[in-house]
């Protein structure tokens, strides 16, 4: 049989041909590969270099391998935080014409290194807090859409740094299966196998003498169990409010952003007993709302202030009859985003006197705002509304600020 490559980039068979595949993976030569650290494999896995790119090259039978591609494509369609799949190869055979195993190409995480490798240095306190809290993550988002692994593991999960915390992604789905929505039952035991697997690896790591002694291995991966129960309760449950009552919204958003998510959609219902708010939670990349804002809006402003913005905003067309996420008779995002720039945000923003203002730019002011209203409305115990915040603060608020920027005199 040829050696097939199938990918669904062009490119990357052409990347490939120049690896030594009639050799079976433990015999690769040295040049080939890329010395990193990889945690426990029930498969041969090795990193090597084609082109100018870094892959993960895992040797398994056809189906799974094929199966396991798919998957890997699935997740990367759900913006699931995973390694990439580049191609799986089959038909080789070696000098003699005895059939080599296929194998499954993934594109190696920049910067990242399996979780395992990271239990065999000193961990400050802090930094296991992290640890835990991007694993959690990372099986709330997969449970949410609808994955479940089967075989999360510190061997199995890639972290890397981002922006002071640590963000973790899937690097072996060979046993996880993909449905429209995972039962309590399904989540649960995916739960309790990643359990299992992340304490049986840090006895592992205790009994060869690489593990720290301040980590205790029951105890890290139950934590890392609650810790998913409480984000999952956050994330996921729905919320009633009274009537007038919208700054709750507000308290809500602000936690889910503590936590990490975007709050992507916002959808409000409402009944004769109030209003129910259900949040689609979605984690982002640093600089995302710097760049939604500017194409929705044309506002250029910092990333939380950004933040801020886009949450008024979506908060805002909720509100408007003609929101209609996913229906095509519904005013376009961008329209409405347009809308509320010329009817809220730059009449909010003038009525700020042009004198008071000083240095401060639009966006800066209209966060400011927003700011003030959530306080006042925070102490009033219901939504006061933007108009009245405007006006406490340019008496109560701005008056205060620029008397702090005023030069003093001894």
């Amino acid at each position: 049989m040829a050696l097939q490559i199938s990918a669904t980039n062009p490119e990357h068979p052409a990347l490939l041909l120049e690896l030594p595949w009639q050799l079976p993976l433990e015999q690769w030569p040295e040049e080939y590969l890329v010395p990193l650290p990889r945690g426990i494999s029930r498969h041969v896995v090795r990193y090597a270099r084609a082109g100018d790119e870094v892959i993960a090259v895992k040797e398994l039978a056809e189906r799974p391998a094929l199966r396991e591609y798919q998957l890997l494509r699935d997740l990367d369609r759900l913006a699931i935080p995973a390694v990439d799949a580049l191609a799986v190869v089959t038909g080789r055979s070696d000098a003699a014409g005895e059939a080599l195993e296929p194998v499954l190409v993934t594109r190696h995480l920049g910067g990242s290194q399996p979780y395992r490798s990271m239990f065999e240095t000193t961990l400050r306190p802090a930094t296991m807090h992290r640890l835990m809290d991007a694993l959690a993550v990372l099986l709330v988002r997969l449970h949410l859409a609808g994955f479940a692994w089967g075989d999360c593991s510190l061997s199995n999960t890639l972290f890397r740094r981002d922006a002071g915390a640590y963000a973790a992604y899937l690097v072996d789905a060979e046993t996880g299966e993909l449905h429209p929505r995972l039962s309590d039952g399904q989540r649960d035991y995916d739960l309790d196998l990643a359990r299992v697997n992340i304490s049986g690896e840090l006895l592992d790591l205790e009994a060869s003498g690489a593990l720290h002694p301040s980590v205790d291995p029951v105890e890290f991966g139950t934590e890392i169990c609650a810790r998913y129960r409480s984000l999952w309760q956050e994330l996921t449950r729905t919320s009633v409010y009274p009537a007038g009552k919208y700054h709750y919204i507000e308290r809500r958003i602000r936690r889910l952003n503590d936590l990490g998510f975007d709050v992507a959609e916002m959808q409000i219902e409402h009944a004769s007993n109030g209003d129910t708010v259900t949040f689609v939670p979605k984690v982002v990349d640093a600089g995302h709302h710097q760049r939604q804002l500017l194409r929705l809006t044309g506002l250029d402003a910092e990333e939380n202030q950004a933040r801020r913005l886009l949450n008024d905003l979506e908060s805002w067309m909720a509100t408007q009859d003609d929101y209609a996420p996913g229906d095509p008779l519904g005013a376009r995002p961008e329209v409405l985003a347009h809308r509320w720039v010329r009817e809220v945000f730059r009449p909010t923003v003038r009525a700020v006197p042009v004198e008071l203002r000083g240095a401060m730019d639009p966006a800066e002011i209209y966060h400011e705002l927003l700011e003030h209203r959530w306080f006042l409305s925070e102490r009033a115990q219901h939504d006061i509304g933007l108009d009245t915040a405007v006006e406490d603060y340019i008496v109560n608020i701005l008056p205060k600020v620029r008397a702090s920027l005023q030069p003093t005199t001894d």
